[in-house]
């Protein structure tokens, strides 16, 4: 890469790559949002997953268990992961197909890949595992070649023409799920230790950023007990989704979380 050098910084291109992300933010920046930080107690699916891990020595991946409670709980409230077509009328998909984030190498850097894990409402942890460290290990394979290619000509598109995907493609619910999956689940908290919270420009009606996890004291029957809690911010389309439904669901959420689902059947 060529660098420009002068005494007080350096000039570097701007990546290409980037153009995703600015596209994404520009299209997340129109909808109507609406945030609720929340922790979650996660000491013992941790710990189930902590054994595990004892037993077999095979690691599990805390965002595939996350995943499978995502999927069941959007199962009960179908309406949270809804979109609008361009009559304006609901689209309530039966599969949850959920956009994360997995960082691949791009143009000699470190770029997050979106990839759609499909159907977690029907599929195991075990199943969502694999998926997951399949990507991790071959990222090329997780997409067609044609679909890398078309990233390629996309990136090479002027602003107002990428612009004007954004635009078009949720207007028809079914290529974006295609595309894009119906909900998103981003794990901020792999890039640093302790608690906190992130602040999405989602793109969804859905979406989900999993901050960090921190010890604290927590009660448990009646006692003072150090437990592990997990930051995450619920983050809700309001022009789809009310306070009501969205309690709902955070609350589901949380119970499926908080008691292991899925991980009894490891």
């Amino acid at each position: 890469m060529r660098k420009e050098q002068d005494p007080g910084f350096t000039v570097q291109p701007f990546p290409r790559s980037r153009r995703l992300v600015l596209d994404a933010m520009h299209a997340g920046s129109r909808k109507h949002m609406i945030h609720g930080l929340v922790e979650y107690d996660v000491t013992e699916p941790r710990r189930s997953l902590r054994g595990h891990k004892e037993r077999t020595g095979e690691p599990l991946s805390f965002t595939a268990f996350v995943l499978h409670c995502v999927g069941a709980a959007v199962a009960e409230e179908p309406m949270i992961h809804a979109c609008r077509d361009w009559r304006g009328r609901l689209v309530l998909f039966d599969d949850v197909d959920v956009n994360t984030i997995i960082e691949i190498e791009l143009e000699g850097r470190r770029f997050p890949l979106a990839y759609v894990v499909r159907a977690v409402n029907r599929r195991s942890v075990r199943e969502l595992h694999e998926d997951i460290r399949r990507v991790q290990q071959n990222p090329q394979r997780s997409h067609d070649e044609g679909t890398f290619d078309m990233m390629r000509w996309y990136l090479r598109l002027p602003g107002f023409v990428r612009g004007l995907a954004y635009r078009i493609l949720p207007l028809n619910p079914r290529w974006w799920k295609r595309i894009g999956g119906t909900a998103s689940v981003t794990a901020v908290g792999m890039f640093g230790e302790g608690g906190g919270w992130g602040i999405p420009v989602p793109l969804y009606t859905l979406n989900l950023t999993l901050g960090g996890i921190v010890t604290k004291p927590g009660i448990v029957d009646g006692r003072i007990e150090p437990r592990e809690f997990l930051s995450v911010t619920l983050s809700f389309d309001h022009d789809i989704v009310d306070g009501a439904p969205a309690a709902r669901f955070g609350g589901r959420l949380q119970r499926l979380i908080e008691h292991g689902h899925g991980l009894e059947e490891l």
